[in-house]
């Protein structure tokens, strides 16, 4: 207690010295009259020997021997709230991040992608060259293909839309492997849960994003009301080949003969 007395005494007859107050200087005389300026000089060496104006000038507004300390301790409070809400943003950026789970693309090896496009339902072969002829003729025969959580009835041509595929852009080749039932005009065939050695090709055309759909949340008496927006990201798939199941033959267009129809003979009645 002793060493912090003497301390304060000394720091603020420093600040007396170097103030431009005319109260602080009658101070100063007040302080020479029992304490010589030497005792100071030997116990602050580096503020006696260079008494700049300047510097002095700029230390004496920094002074906090004041009788209001309330807004100090104010200020102190407050750049901790500060420090504690950047924190705090930071935190929930950090956790945010890791309750998405979600990865940049680049970071993904090609056997981690296989797995997870696997996991999802497809597979993607490559881009589309321009020889290549995989829009074919419809032909009579249907499927229901999984992508993810949904099912799809399709059939050749058709077009659906799906969640947003990963790793595949547009004009890529994509073939969906859980095929859970095949069907044609002569036969059906289930799967248990796939049908095996049965397979959907599908060509990327677009990636979109769905109508935007409201999120209004209420809760009444406490003046709470949030609204918000989502749109769904979505991928267009066109379709086209089936496989793994027997096509029918081409059934020709020409159409049937119509059997010969007698017309009735008109009598003639006699008047």
């Amino acid at each position: 207690m002793a060493n912090r007395r003497c301390l304060y005494a000394l720091t603020r007859q420093a600040s007396a010295l170097f103030s431009t107050n005319p109260s602080a200087r009658s101070f100063i005389a007040h302080l020479t009259a029992k304490q010589p300026l030497k005792i100071l000089s030997t116990r602050f060496p580096a503020i006696c020997t260079n008494p700049e104006p300047a510097w002095c000038t700029h230390c004496s507004r920094f002074r906090h021997f004041s009788s209001n300390r309330g807004n100090d301790d104010e200020d102190d409070d407050d750049e901790d709230e500060d420090v504690d809400y950047e924190e705090t943003g930071e935190n929930s950026e950090d956790e945010s991040v890791s309750a998405s789970g979600s990865r940049p693309e680049s970071e993904y090896s090609a056997e981690e992608k296989e797995v997870e496009a696997a996991a999802i339902g497809y597979k993607v072969i490559g881009p589309l060259q321009k020889s290549d002829r995989v829009f074919k003729p419809y032909e009579p025969l249907f499927a229901v293909v999984q992508i993810g959580s949904h099912q799809f009835k399709v059939s050749n041509r058709d077009c659906i839309f799906t969640e947003r595929l990963k790793f595949c852009e547009v004009n890529d080749k994509v073939i969906l492997n859980k095929v859970l039932l095949l069907g044609s005009s002569s036969q059906t065939i289930v799967g248990r849960p796939i049908v095996p050695d049965a397979a959907v090709h599908a060509v990327v055309e677009e990636h979109a994003l769905d109508a935007k759909v409201l999120i209004f949340k209420k809760k009444r008496r406490k003046n709470y009301r949030r609204t918000k927006g989502h749109r769904q990201e979505l991928t267009k798939l066109r379709i086209t080949d089936i496989q793994g199941i027997e096509k029918p033959e081409n059934i020709g267009t020409q159409k049937p003969l119509k059997a010969a129809v007698k017309k009735p003979e008109k009598i003639a009645v006699a008047a």
